[in-house]
């Protein structure tokens, strides 16, 4: 036996309140979405008959209720059966003789919205000449349908909705309230809204609407300082007709974070679906805030956020294109414009080009990358030296670059965001293009090496130096090389980098993760760091003829400890206790005396 499903109207309206809609204020969409819709429905056979909207705060009715009139279709005493008191079942079915698509309702639970604030809904409709028809609904589920008495029936065809407020909903139903969310929703909205005598609609969208127009920029301009609160950079029109999307981009004067979902304003034919809508625009485009208005897009059932779907998809990437092609238009047609775009947003551009081949051409030519032979672009580096040498991280660029311009070499650093990506994606777009990564211990080759009966003098002092070092793990060497400043280098190759990573792993590691790290450890090539000391520098030259041990030792850990400093290398436990240890006897050899 089959039985019917019973709904408990009180548990749907909580779920709607606290669940679906993000805000109470959605009624006054709701209202005007379903008469617009009746509206649109009865000048679909009479072109003629008028299209307004008429809304009556309490402080108008005068009895604490809000009325709002419009001259649509009306429905039918079977109708209002049928549709009124049915949850999910739109009202604008094929029955009343349109298709769904021109409508901008589609589940059917508009008007229930209303229970959000209300505790009673009235409506009186009528549907051409056939008699007024009232409806009553009561938010515990209960609805009458009756005749409207004699001299509270409509002259027109048309609807009047009235609502009772609830007790905790007053502030929905003031006149400034009432006002702003008329102009919110529907300033756009192809019919006259009035709020008392207010018209909160403002005519068609600022953006061009149809292909071949025109481009007001001065008053898009005009529009973003007034509805979003900035002067973008620029603006760039937009349509996808498979979506019926016309809208525009409004690019961002000021740098955002990328990580930070764009909200775009979204019109559903017109009248506003949000402010905050996710996943229109590619998330490269963090760059852009979109104003668009689409008839083709499917809303959630809230209508407050936009229905995830393959059109949605195609949408998102014609928009992606259309973006991506301002660029390159900027590009071509005005660096300059450019160049002052990518100060403020390289991010999102570099983001692109990590996917993207023209845009990679775009970052080659146009941004500048910091190098230690100043700034440049990639372009321009390549045009100068050939082979586009870099580091891969800023800690290493900054512990390489003077030593490395010293020994002519020209490196780019590619330690900021997304930049070794790019250098490493080069090559895949444009064979031609050379790329190596700098590895710290390749400038030893650069070095030169010491006249062999130097080398063969300074041998104990190695031996000492090595001795004073070998609990760090350092090899110790010495060479000469340009900056004479600089005593001392402290450099790290990639293997020797992974193995310090491993010991520490190692440490931390329980018993049978550290028998896997010494597997690893046992596989991994034997590399030391090197502390290359400088013949050139005076100093050093000076602390090679130290004959005391002590103090050679405590010189050596010295210079160790400031070429850590000096190269930005991370400082361990034992690191700065041979750093104070060095520091403290030092001192004390330089104050001799008894306490």
């Amino acid at each position: 036996m089959d039985h019917t499903f019973q709904v408990d109207l009180r548990g749907v309206v909580d779920l709607l309140s606290h669940h679906l809609y993000g805000s109470p204020r959605v009624y006054v969409r709701e209202l005007l979405q379903n008469a617009v819709d009746a509206i649109t429905a009865r000048r679909a056979t009479d072109p003629d008959a008028p299209a307004l909207i008429r809304i009556e705060p309490p402080e108008l009715t005068g009895d604490g209720t809000l009325r709002i009139h419009d001259t649509g279709i009306g429905l039918t005493e079977a109708q209002v059966h049928e549709l009124l008191a049915t949850i999910g079942r739109s009202s604008k079915r094929d029955e009343l003789g349109f298709s769904r698509h021109e409508f901008l309702g589609q589940f059917g639970i508009g008007l229930l919205s209303c229970f959000l604030v209300a505790d009673e809904i009235r409506v009186l409709t009528r549907h051409g000449d056939q008699p007024t028809v009232r409806w009553t609904g009561h938010s515990d589920g209960r609805y009458t349908v009756e005749p409207a008495p004699a001299g509270a029936g409509r002259s027109e065809p048309g609807t009047t909705v009235t609502l009772v407020p609830r007790r905790d909903a007053d502030q929905w139903f003031t006149t400034a309230t009432v006002t702003d969310l008329a102009r919110l929703f529907g300033s756009l909205l192809p019919v006259t809204v009035r709020v008392g005598d207010v018209v909160t609609t403002a005519g068609p969208p600022p953006w061009p609407t149809t292909a071949g127009a025109p481009v007001d920029r001065p008053g898009l301009i005009r529009y973003a300082r007034e509805t979003l609160g900035f002067d973008p950079f620029d603006v760039l029109p937009l349509s996808v007709p498979e979506a019926g999307l016309t809208g525009v981009a409004f690019i961002l004067p000021e740098p955002v974070n990328p990580a930070a979902r764009a909200g775009h304003r979204v019109y559903l034919k017109r009248m506003l679906l949000t402010e905050h809508a996710d996943g229109l625009l590619p998330d490269w485009a963090f760059f852009a805030h979109c104003v668009v208005d689409a008839s083709e897009l499917r809303p959630t059932a809230s209508r407050e956020a936009l229905y995830e779907d393959t059109l949605l998809t195609a949408t998102r990437e014609a928009l992606g294109e259309q973006v991506r092609g301002w660029l390159v238009r900027l590009a071509r047609h005005d660096p300059r414009r450019l160049a002052e775009f990518l100060q403020v947003h390289h991010l999102g551009v570099k983001a692109l080009a990590l996917h993207d081949d023209e845009m990679l051409r775009l970052v080659d030519e146009w941004w500048p990358m910091d190098t230690n032979v100043g700034t440049l672009t990639l372009a321009e580096f390549r045009q100068r030296h050939g082979l586009i040498r870099y580091a891969a991280s800023l800690d290493e660029f900054r512990q390489l670059a003077a030593v490395a311009a010293a020994q002519d070499l020209a490196v780019v650093n590619g330690g900021y965001t997304y930049d070794t990506e790019l250098i490493e994606r080069l090559p895949t777009v444009d064979r031609s293009v050379l790329i190596e990564r700098l590895e710290p211990s390749d400038l030893t080759t650069r070095f030169d090496s010491l006249d062999p009966q130097v080398e063969l003098a300074l041998r104990p002092f190695l031996a000492a130096a090595q001795k004073a070092l070998e609990r760090t793990g350092c090899e110790v060497v010495i060479r000469a090389y340009d900056p004479v400043s600089l005593p001392a280098l402290y450099l790290v190759s990639r293997s020797a980098a992974f193995n310090d990573q491993l010991a520490a792993s190692r440490d931390r590691a329980d018993e049978l993760w550290a028998g896997v790290l010494d597997a690893i450890a046992a596989s991994a090539p034997p590399d030391r760091p090197q502390l290359v000391l400088n013949h050139r520098n005076p100093l050093l030259r000076r602390v090679t003829t130290l004959t005391d041990p002590e103090l050679v030792g405590l010189a050596v850990e010295a210079l160790y400890g400031q070429a850590l400093l000096l190269g930005h290398h991370p400082i361990r436990a034992a690191d700065a206790a041979l750093l104070n240890s060095s520091f403290l006897g030092l001192l004390g050899r330089a104050v001799p005396g008894r306490e």
